[in-house]
């Protein structure tokens, strides 16, 4: 599956207008450090790509790799995301 970056959130790692290929996740388990693609907890018409942080059994700790803490909505902002909401990853 093809997503495209809109925004600065996951600037150095990916830019915007950049194009990614992700896996669809089945049976394949995130682990740290993967990205994730998601609809955005907020406004489910949106998508998100961020950086697995950490893995709980609550759900998934996710940030943007942007340094300026104000360019990225995660979970700092929405706290943390339910594993079912992932829709794609990428190692």
């Amino acid at each position: 599956m093809a997503v495209v970056v809109n925004g600065d959130s996951m600037w150095p790692t990916l830019k915007d207008g950049d194009t990614i290929e992700v896996n669809v996740l089945d049976d394949q388990h995130l682990q740290r450090g993967d990205l994730v693609v998601f609809p955005d907890p907020r406004d489910t018409s949106r998508i998100c790509i961020k950086r697995l942080k950490r893995i709980d059994e609550n759900g998934l700790f996710v940030e943007g790799d942007n340094p300026d803490p104000t360019a990225s909505t995660d979970s700092h902002n929405y706290g943390l995301i339910p594993l079912e909401s992932v829709i794609g990853f990428k190692r």
